[in-house]
Parts: C-alpha cells; sequence; structure tokens
C-alpha cells in the first residue's frame, strides 16, 4: 500500500535513511514523505503497528523486481525426461532405452520409465511389471528409484534419479 491507501489507525515510520521517526498516524507520516518530496510505503502490513518507511516508490518497485529476477536466475529447474516402452520389447531396444537414460542420468535430468499397455496387454499389467524393475535394476549403479512402479490407467511408471555420492 502506498500513500492515501494506508488507513491504519496508527504506524511506525522509518525515514529515508533508514532512521526511525516512532509511531503517528498515517497523515502525519504523509505529511513528512511529501516534504522529503517521496512517498509512504507500507512495508511490513503484518506488524502491531504496520510498518511504514518513506521511500520513493518507482525505486522500490523496481529493486524489489530486480532481486525476484536475480532470485529467479539462480534457481535450477529439474528436468525429466521420458522413456516409453510397451510390455513386448526385445532385448536389443530394451538395451538402448537403458543406455539412453544412462546418459540422460548422467546430465543430471530424472528418467520417468513408462510401460505403456494397449488392447489386450491390459490384462496382463502386472505380469509385465518386472520389466520396470529389471529396468532399475540394471541402472542401479548410478539411478536410484525415486518413486516406485505405479498404475497411472493405461501405463505403469517409474522416476528414477541420479544417485548422490
Amino acid at each position: 500500500m502506498v500513500n492515501e491507501q494506508i488507513r491504519d489507525r496508527e504506524v511506525r515510520v522509518i525515514g529515508e535513511h533508514g532512521e526511525m521517526l516512532g509511531i503517528m498516524p498515517p497523515r502525519e507520516a504523509m505529511k513528512l514523505a511529501e516534504e522529503a518530496g517521496l512517498d509512504l510505503v507500507k512495508v511490513s502490513p503484518k506488524a502491531q503497528p504496520p510498518v511504514c518507511k518513506i521511500i520513493d516508490y518507482g525505486k522500490y518497485r523496481y529493486e524489489a523486481a530486480r532481486k525476484e529476477k536475480e532470485a529467479r536466475k539462480k534457481q535450477k529447474t529439474m528436468e525429466i525426461k521420458e522413456i516409453r516402452m510397451s510390455p513386448n520389447i526385445e532385448e536389443n531396444d530394451l538395451n538402448t532405452k537403458q543406455n539412453a537414460a544412462r546418459k540422460f542420468l548422467s546430465k543430471g535430468a530424472r528418467v520417468k520409465v513408462t510401460l505403456r499397455f494397449r488392447g489386450r496387454e491390459m490384462s496382463h499389467m502386472n505380469a509385465s511389471r518386472h520389466i520396470l524393475d529389471d529396468f532399475a535394476q540394471s541402472l542401479s549403479d548410478i539411478a536410484v528409484v525415486e518413486k516406485p512402479a505405479k498404475v497411472e490407467g493405461r501405463s505403469i511408471s517409474l522416476i528414477l534419479a541420479e544417485k548422490k555420492n
């Protein structure tokens, strides 16, 4: 809240150089802000009484936006790569998928391994669960199971993450 939007009975006021000016009605604080050619900005509304600062509101917003942008820049997003298979996958195809998963894991991404079922394959879902278990077991030297195999509609999925040394 800025200037006239502040409707509290009393506010704690901090001056433009960071000095404490005391507790006063918002009208008095507004007069002080106008004399300095700045704005009265409520910086801590939940405090008792609310804390207001005499600052340039445009500059305050600019600084806040810059800090938020910096924080977003430092954030690291986790990438999830998906590997899809069918229950009647052959050994060589399975090895190719394992090599792809190994490559994704070495680059720091998580891998979602999905076993998709179509038509009559749906009736043998539990019999095919071993494919996912074998897949996870073959990558156990570099990966750990983050989320165990779970049935999701027409597929069974598990998530593998890189093993922390």
